[in-house]
């Protein structure tokens, strides 16, 4: 079944973003049906998610924005990035950053590759494999919830750039939903509601974690 572009669609990313650029509006209306299509290929989204694609993936991957507005430089790695969750929408947000997206399963970086190119992104790379093999240094790391956060970390070791970009500390930004107090005990860490940021009953549990890179070996 065809997935008809709808005004609703785009609608709730407006209303969280209302600053968006005519080709920002244009790139994010159009994931509708690329991922529509895709999917029919390779199942990365549940066919149930689909329904709810602008909140429960789009919208979810820039509640990151809420937090951190990356400056313009910032080199930025997705890992785990399934079908391209939260990279593809935070590169289309802020075109000036820098974005690597890896995944250990290849059929996922596909999509991911059709899709940037679909929606025309320039500031994304995408990769077939695993973090740790990842040689490149970035300002943050960014994912949704891939594993449990102390084996994440240990992913991460040597990943981080020595030079202070942002507002904060090079460091994890990481959306996971849930109580998080056992898998957070002993990190020092902020999290931030994403609740507090919108209005949907989909983001009463949800949270963005930031780690500074301080947290463990860099």
């Amino acid at each position: 079944m065809p997935f008809r572009i709808t005004f609703m669609s785009i609608a709730i990313i407006q209303k969280y973003f209302p600053d968006l650029t005519e080709k920002q509006i244009e790139q994010f209306t159009k994931l509708e049906s690329l991922y529509g299509e895709w999917n029919e290929k390779i199942n990365v989204i549940s066919r149930k998610d689909m329904e709810s694609l602008y909140e429960k993936h789009i919208l979810h991957s820039l509640g990151i924005a809420k937090i951190m507005e990356f400056a313009p430089g910032t080199k930025v790695l997705d890992v785990g990035t399934g079908g391209g969750f939260p990279g593809i929408p935070l590169a289309i947000l802020f075109p000036e950053t820098q974005f690597t997206l890896i995944d250990s399963i290849g059929k996922k970086i596909t999509v991911v590759n059709a899709v940037a190119e679909g929606v025309g992104l320039s500031n994304l790379t995408a990769i077939h494999g695993r973090a740790e093999k990842v040689k490149e240094k970035f300002h943050f790391v960014v994912s949704r919830a891939v594993t449990q956060m102390p084996e994440f970390l240990r992913w991460l070791k040597g990943k981080f750039e020595k030079e202070q970009l942002n507002a904060k500390h090079n460091g994890v930004l990481y959306l996971k939903g849930g109580d998080l107090a056992e898998e957070l005990a002993g990190l020092k860490c902020e999290l931030f509601s994403l609740k507090n940021y919108f209005d949907e009953e989909f983001f009463d549990t949800k949270k963005v974690v930031y780690l500074s890179k301080g947290n463990f070996n860099s």
